[in-house]
């Protein structure tokens, strides 16, 4: 696709510097600029590069001034906020190389299903009896969706996704390749023979709008009610949550953590990659955790913690400190206690 620099101002309500004709068809960063790439300055820590890049269109805000010549063939769109910008240029493009229509075929569509208009479903994808894909929703392919799942519109469910039965994903949501939704809690119960039988996970997991899943995630089904992804929730790849939890509006949590069952989070909330959280806990508004922590009770709104058992975040930081200087400290207690047998002596 071939962006001129006028189309791209008026994407962006920018303003041009140089030639409005000036095309570009790909993307680069400013250090790695080539002809016909369109590329942004924000960090004015690579401000230096902006006088010899290649690129032929840079975003820059504008405030930006330079204080040199810049290069002859190169052209500026100057906007509020560069950054932000060419995210939204990002997104744009994007959605653009993605916006497939049609059912390819082979697809196998059950009986009652409801499909939208402007929908794309992907080969080899089966949809359950039942449900429903709203308008836009697009369905890569060699994705299973159950009995009774509901798709809301503008979702995009990548390739070898699992939505199992009564699953409720809403408006756009993007759900990365690998996701499995809904599958059994880790509910069993010993027996009399120390044998373990299985608690029937007769629950659902819900999806509110705007949350994004990274590949590989699994969230569990409830054993009984719903497992809940509230609104504006950000999971990275690679994380368990169990059944009958529930995140709260907004929280975004790194790669590889891992939340038991039944333990309620907070909005706004900031997870590190690699946390650990037990069951049946409540973790408040706002709270903040470090990577690698593990958290074994319940936190109270703004809480910041890190460290496995974890606590307050300050400490944490005083006590590493002292831990760094132990093998200083013991090897001057040793000192200190071989003087002191010679003064015994």
């Amino acid at each position: 696709m071939e962006f001129t620099s006028f189309d791209i101002a008026q994407i962006l309500q920018g303003t041009v510097v140089g030639d409005e004709k000036a095309v570009v068809n790909q993307l680069s960063k400013i250090e790695e600029g080539k002809p016909g790439t369109l590329s942004f300055l924000a960090n004015p820590k690579y401000e230096s590069y902006i006088y010899s890049t290649k690129a032929t269109i840079v975003i820059v805000d504008k405030s930006f001034t330079p204080e040199k010549s810049l290069p002859e063939k190169l052209t500026l769109i100057k906007v509020d906020n560069a950054y932000e910008s060419f995210a939204r240029l990002l997104d744009y493009y994007n959605h653009l190389k993605n916006d497939k229509t049609g059912v390819e075929e082979p697809v196998f569509v059950a009986e009652n299903v409801e499909i939208g208009k402007d929908v794309y479903i992907g080969a080899f994808t089966y949809i359950g009896k039942d449900s429903v894909i709203e308008d836009g929703v697009k369905i890569y392919p060699n994705t299973y969706i159950g009995d009774s799942v509901v798709i809301k519109k503008g979702t995009v469910i990548y390739a070898g996704c699992k939505l199992y039965s009564d699953t409720k994903i809403g408006v756009d949501c993007v759900i990365h390749a690998g996701v499995v939704l809904g599958a059994d809690g880790f509910g069993f119960v010993p027996n009399s023979e120390n044998q373990y039988n299985k608690v029937a996970q007769i629950g659902n997991v819900v999806i509110e709008d705007h949350v994004e899943i990274g590949a590989n995630a699994c969230i569990d089904r409830a054993t009984l009610g719903s497992t809940v992804i509230k609104k504006g929730v950000k999971l990275d790849n690679l994380i368990q949550i169990a059944h009958n939890c529930e995140v709260g509006d907004n929280t975004v949590i790194a790669s590889q953590t891992g939340i038991a069952g039944s333990t309620k989070i907070g909005k706004n909330c900031m997870f590190g990659g690699q946390v650990g959280i037990i069951g049946h806990i409540k973790i408040g508004d706002d709270v903040k955790i470090g990577a690698q922590s593990g958290v074994g009770k319940s936190l109270e709104d703004g809480e910041k913690v890190w460290g496995s058992p974890s606590f307050d975040f300050s400490l944490y930081q005083r006590s590493y400190v002292g831990f760094r200087k132990l093998p200083d400290l013991i090897s001057r207690l040793n000192d200190l206690e071989r003087e002191l047998k010679k003064l015994k002596t």
